[in-house]
């Protein structure tokens, strides 16, 4: 009995939000997949377990999302290499992105926060659409994505990860994992990466991907005691990342500072330390209580051309978490309290935004489960923030299985959040573009909180064609805003405006999925993808910019029986972008203009791994096969201090085709 109550207490802290709905997830998800549906979970939900994320070999998390239907991968911009992935057409400022269950990606990591977190630390990541748990916060909107790492007291002693790539990438990931006693584990996780070579595939004279090394260092602890009912979670960890990009021939000793040649540095250093505790009663393995804190610094000094940009956020995050019962176990609630404080110190050139924001709330959500073909959860919220002030988060989720195999699934809720307009559009910074505020009226640089409602319908079934396993599903989705930080490009390309949304602003996303074992260990998973997202501009009424209408992704999977511990493994995506409704340019000089629209290309990936053994393998793959590349990334290339210079429109890859090799080691 004890250890059935400390297995439970073990997911509940590391695994779930502290909802008792999200530990039948776990239960439900034990089969060896790399993306995982439950039909019993009420909100729409996907695990993306490890096995996934080796297939792209990826590198970071930010990285980790190429074969997965739900989420888009874009480049944010020409230079920096950086990818910025949306959920129903949104990006990710308006999805709440949390690591185990603590928020993670926010404020002043907006813009490069998913690079920050390796791709081998990573044991699952949970994506649900529409808005999440009031459990986990109010900022909620278009989704969450959380991320469980690797727990020191199921990892193995040792793991290594070495990877290469064409363009001079390489990556170093060293997992050492030791059991101090019965009752304590921990890790240490190592990650190292650079970029030495410079690579100028499109020879416009900048450099298509940035120059530069991370170190990332995470050591946690893990504490165990079925006796007592206690379990806890420890972590410290430091990040120091460094990127130059810019001309090939800029040189930052020399050039900073000047219109010699046009250069940028974005230099990161971030301290995390955060804890779990959690305790379940004896003898009432439905009753818990944990206590959530996280401490992290994070420090970016950057320069882009003759724009500075330079941000520190110091964040505390607290919560505790309370769960039980209501009669029997059909009617399950959780509760609590949790309290947030961010102080920025924050320069755009000479301009002082710097500002202190703090919240605290209470929640109750309230889990009804008849156990067969019915589930809700009812949730809600109460903040009280310094500028957004007394405020209602309401959030509900439904499931219904109609028959064997089928399951339809409801969610509304409502989102409320601070727009760190800088921080989440700092490509705009290599531009030469002027920023401008148009209201003033707002306790947020001037501007007034982002408001917006969420409902979304999904329906999923699985059955049996030509007697092989196949599963077919649709969602739609729909945001409302009641109010915006509209960022506005499409006034004119010598500027970029910021204004509370003067009309209207919606986003509607259709999905639908067909997924099937063409043969035995030869899966098929496709999706389609339709978006109409349309905001009030000054100008008028636009789709948004460098968001496709149309996308489809395809993704072929083949392992080869198993061995005497031997096995091939064959991977390979395709991803196909629409038409993009890009940036105002036509008032530029015409060698300086885009058209209104980008072109439709695909985007083909592909990977081979042979496992030798149980603890040695090794993988050789491609990026971008087909060899496309954006015709014009940069306007204004030739005079980047001129008035038309815009590094920002970045509709497709930039860099050419891209291979890479790599091997993995265990000891076990």
């Amino acid at each position: 009995m004890q250890k059935n109550i400390m297995l439970f207490m073990v997911f509940l802290l590391s695994v779930s939000a502290f909802s008792q709905e999200d530990l039948e997830e776990v239960k439900v998800t034990k089969k060896q997949k790399g993306l995982k549906k439950s039909y019993t979970l009420t909100a729409n939900t996907t695990v993306i377990t490890s096995k996934e994320l080796l297939k792209a070999a990826c590198c970071n998390l930010a990285e980790s999302f190429e074969t997965n239907p739900s989420i888009d991968v874009n480049f944010s911009d020409a230079l920096t290499g950086t990818k910025q992935i949306k959920m129903l057409g949104l990006t990710s400022p308006y999805l709440m992105i949390t690591e185990e269950n603590i928020p993670s990606v926010r404020g002043a990591s907006q813009a490069y926060g998913l690079s920050f977190t390796p791709g081998t630390w990573i044991e699952s990541v949970q994506i649900t659409k529409g808005a999440g748990s009031v459990i986990n916060g109010y900022e909620s909107i278009s989704g969450q994505i959380n991320t469980e790492l690797l727990k020191p007291l199921s990892d193995i002693p040792f793991f290594l990860n070495a990877y290469g790539s064409t363009d001079a990438r390489f990556e170093l990931n060293t997992h050492f994992n030791k059991k101090i006693s019965d009752k304590w584990a921990t890790s240490l996780f190592v990650h190292g990466n650079t970029r030495v070579a410079k690579n100028d595939m499109n020879d416009d004279g900048f450099l298509d991907n940035p120059l530069g090394k991370q170190i990332n260092v995470l050591n946690r602890y893990q504490y165990y005691n079925p006796e007592s009912g206690l379990v806890s979670f420890i972590n410290f960890r430091y990040m120091n990342d460094k990127k130059q990009t810019g001309e090939v021939d800029f040189d930052k000793d020399r050039d900073r500072g000047t219109t010699n040649h046009w250069g940028s540095e974005i230099n990161t250093e971030r301290f995390d330390v955060s804890t779990k505790i959690g305790y379940v009663f004896k003898d009432m393995p439905y009753q818990s209580i944990g206590f959530q804190n996280a401490f992290n610094s994070h420090k970016q000094d950057s320069y882009f051309g003759l724009n500075q940009y330079d941000i520190k956020q110091n964040s505390f995050y607290s919560n505790l978490i309370f769960n039980s019962i209501i009669s029997n176990t059909m009617h399950k609630f959780t509760t609590g309290l949790n309290f947030t404080y961010d102080e920025y110190q924050e320069f755009v050139n000479v301009n002082d935004y710097s500002r202190i924001d703090n919240s605290v709330g209470a929640f109750f959500e309230y889990t009804y489960d008849n156990t067969d073909n019915f589930s809700l959860i009812l949730g809600g919220r109460v903040d009280n923030h310094n500028r957004l002030g007394l405020f209602v988060t309401p959030r509900l989720h439904m499931r219904y299985n109609p028959w064997k195999d089928g399951v339809i699934r409801f969610s509304a809720g409502r989102g409320k959040r601070s727009a760190n307009i800088f921080a989440e559009n700092q490509q705009l910074f290599a531009s030469s573009r002027t920023f401008s505020i148009l209201d003033n009226s707002g306790k947020i640089y001037g501007l007034n909180a982002e408001i917006a409602w969420n409902y979304g319908v999904s329906f999923s079934q699985k059955f049996k064609l030509f007697n092989k396993n196949a599963e077919a599903g649709f969602d739609i989705y729909r945001t409302d805003f009641q109010n915006q930080a509209v960022v506005d490009l499409m006034q004119s390309p010598q500027e970029v405006l910021f204004y509370n949304l003067k009309g209207n602003s919606f986003a509607n996303s259709l999905q639908v999925e067909f997924n099937y074992e063409l043969i035995h260990n030869l899966n098929l998973r496709t999706a389609y993808k339709y978006y109409d997202i349309q905001t009030d501009y000054l100008r008028g009424t636009f789709q948004r910019p460098l968001q496709a209408k149309h996308r489809f992704l395809g993704n072929l999977e083949y392992e080869t029986p198993v061995n005497d511990d031997k096995q091939w493994k064959f991977d390979y995506t395709f991803n196909w972008s629409g038409k993009q409704q890009l940036p105002y340019t036509a008032s530029n000089p015409a060698a300086d203009q885009f058209s209104d629209f980008s072109p439709a290309y695909a985007v083909m990936n592909a990977q081979i791994t042979r496992v030798f053994s149980s603890v040695f393998e090794v993988y050789i793959g491609g990026e971008n096969i087909g060899n496309y590349k954006q015709e014009k990334a940069i306007l204004g290339a030739d005079n980047p201090f001129g008035p038309n210079f815009d590094a920002s429109i970045a509709y497709a890859p930039i860099f050419g085709q891209m291979y890479y090799a790599g091997l993995r080691f265990k000891i076990k």
